[in-house]
C-alpha cells in the first residue's frame, strides 16, 4: 500500500497531452508570424525552419529503470492508511517501516505530468525531486518479495505510460516541420504579395521544342527532402532576385548525368579527354535542349570547366567539371564554383570524373568530407549511387542559399 503525501500526483494523469502539444505548436507558429517582415523575406527558409524544429520539438523523458534504489525509515502511519483486514484503532498511529523507492529519469519533470493518448486509469502516486521520481511502499508485515514485486509493478507501469507518452511526442516532433514550412511559405507568400513582387520571381527559362531524342528529358521530377541556432538576417527591405525554376534545374542535372553516365559505357570514345574536351560535349547536348528568353539567357562556357546559365550577367547556374584529385582538389572545386555565385537559391552542379580504380572508396569520400566546407549546410538526399544533393550558402551569406548538386563518373584519364 502507497502512501500519498501533499506533494504526489497520479503520474501521466494531470495534464490533457493533446492541449499540451497544441499549445506547443501554436508557440511555434506564433514564432513565424510575430517575425518581421525583413526576416521571413531574408532569412534562410530551411535554416530557420530547422531551429524552429529544435527549439520546440519536445524531448521525451527517459527513465533510468536499471538505476532504482531504495532507502528506508521508520513513520508513525495513521489507523486510516492501513489495509482494512487489520485491527487498529481509529485515531491512533502505529510505527511502521516505510519504503522509499527513487528512480532517476532525464528530461522535463512536467512531462511526468502529461496524460498520454493511451492512458492508464490506475496510474501510480509518485512524487518529483529533482530528476528523480520517488514513491513509497509501506510495509504492513509483507515479505521481502512481495515488496520487491509491488515496486518493479510501479516502475514497469510508469515504463508503460512513458512510452505512450514517448510516442505521442516523436510524432508530434516529427510532423513539426512540414507545419512550420508550410506557416512560414504562408507568410512569406504574403509578404511577398504585398510588397508587390511575387510577378518578379523566376527566369523564363522554357524546353526548346523539337530536340535530339538521345537524352530525353524525364517527365518525373526527382523530389527534393541537439539545439540549431536562430539564423541572424541583417538585410533591411527585399529585393527580387532571378531563379531558376526547380523543375529546369532537374531537368540540367538529368542531361549532365546521362551524358555522364554514356561517358563510363563509352570509355574508349572518352577515356584521356581532358575536362575542357568533356565540358564542351555536355554543352553539345545541354544548348538544344533549353533556350533563354528575350534577355538573352543562354549556356556559356568560362575557362576549361566551367558551364555558365546567365540572367543580367550574373549567374544563376554554374557547373564545374574536374577530374578527381583527392579531397582537397574537391573541396576546393566547391570553393571555385560557390565563388561565381551571388544570388539567393541559385543552382549549381560539380562533376567529378574520377580515374582511381576504386570508385566506390571516392563515392564515400564525397559523401565524408562535403560536409566540411565552411559553406556547407545540409544534405538534402541520394538521388542515385554517385548523385548527391546538398545545401550550401553564398560566401559571407548563410541566409542566400545555394543548391548544388555533386555528380560522380568513373572514367579513366
Amino acid at each position: 500500500m502507497s502512501r500519498y503525501g501533499h506533494n504526489y500526483f497520479v503520474a501521466f494523469s494531470e495534464l490533457d497531452g493533446f492541449g499540451v502539444l497544441e499549445n506547443r505548436k501554436g508557440q511555434a507558429l506564433l514564432a513565424i508570424t510575430s517575425q518581421n517582415d525583413d526576416y521571413i523575406l531574408n532569412v534562410n527558409k530551411a535554416e530557420y525552419v530547422e531551429h524552429l524544429v529544435s527549439e520546440y520539438s519536445i524531448l521525451p523523458l527517459e527513465i533510468h529503470q536499471d538505476q532504482l534504489s531504495v532507502s528506508v525509515k521508520e513513520q508513525m502511519i495513521p489507523a486510516e492508511r492501513h489495509p482494512s483486514s487489520y485491527w487498529v484503532d481509529s485515531g491512533r498511529s502505529y510505527l511502521k517501516d516505510v519504503y522509499t523507492f527513487h528512480l532517476p529519469f532525464t528530461g522535463d519533470p512536467q512531462l511526468l505530468k502529461v496524460r498520454a493518448s493511451t492512458f492508464s486509469m490506475s496510474a501510480p502516486h509518485i512524487m518529483v525531486a529533482g530528476q528523480e521520481i520517488r514513491f513509497e511502499i509501506i510495509n504492513f508485515n509483507q515479505q521481502a518479495d512481495a515488496i520487491k514485486r509491488e515496486a518493479d509493478n510501479v516502475v514497469s507501469q510508469l515504463g508503460s505510460q512513458n512510452q505512450h507518452l514517448t510516442n505521442d511526442l516523436i510524432k508530434f516532433n516529427g510532423s513539426l516541420e512540414a507545419q512550420l514550412t508550410q506557416a512560414f511559405d504562408a507568410r512569406k507568400a504574403q509578404l511577398l504579395k504585398k510588397h508587390d513582387v511575387i510577378s518578379a520571381l523566376g527566369i523564363p527559362v522554357r524546353q526548346a521544342t523539337g530536340t535530339p531524342s538521345t537524352f530525353s528529358v524525364p517527365a518525373k521530377r526527382t523530389p527534393v527532402i541537439p539545439s540549431k541556432p536562430k539564423p541572424e538576417v541583417t538585410a533591411k527591405g527585399y529585393k527580387p532576385e532571378p531563379t531558376l525554376d526547380d523543375a529546369i534545374y532537374r531537368q540540367i542535372l538529368k542531361i549532365i548525368h546521362d551524358v555522364g553516365k554514356q561517358f563510363e559505357r563509352l570509355p574508349s570514345t572518352y577515356a584521356g579527354k581532358d575536362e575542357e574536351h568533356l565540358r564542351d560535349h555536355m554543352l553539345l547536348i545541354l544548348e538544344p535542349n533549353f533556350e533563354g528568353a528575350a534577355t538573352g539567357e543562354t549556356f556559356n562556357k568560362k575557362g576549361k570547366t566551367d558551364i555558365l546559365l546567365r540572367h543580367e550577367n550574373s549567374n544563376v547556374f554554374v557547373a564545374e567539371l574536374k577530374y578527381w584529385h583527392g579531397k582537397k582538389g574537391y573541396l576546393e572545386t566547391i570553393t571555385q564554383l560557390l565563388s561565381y555565385l551571388t544570388w539567393r537559391d541559385s543552382k549549381a552542379a560539380v562533376v567529378m570524373f574520377v580515374p582511381n580504380k576504386e570508385f566506390s572508396t571516392v563515392l564515400e569520400t564525397i559523401q565524408d568530407v562535403t560536409s566540411e566546407h565552411p559553406n556547407h549546410l545540409g544534405f538534402v538526399n541520394e538521388v542515385e549511387e554517385g548523385w548527391y544533393q546538398y545545401r550550401f550558402h553564398i560566401n559571407d551569406d548563410p541566409n542566400r542559399e545555394v543548391h548544388v548538386a555533386i555528380q560522380a563518373f568513373h572514367l579513366s584519364r
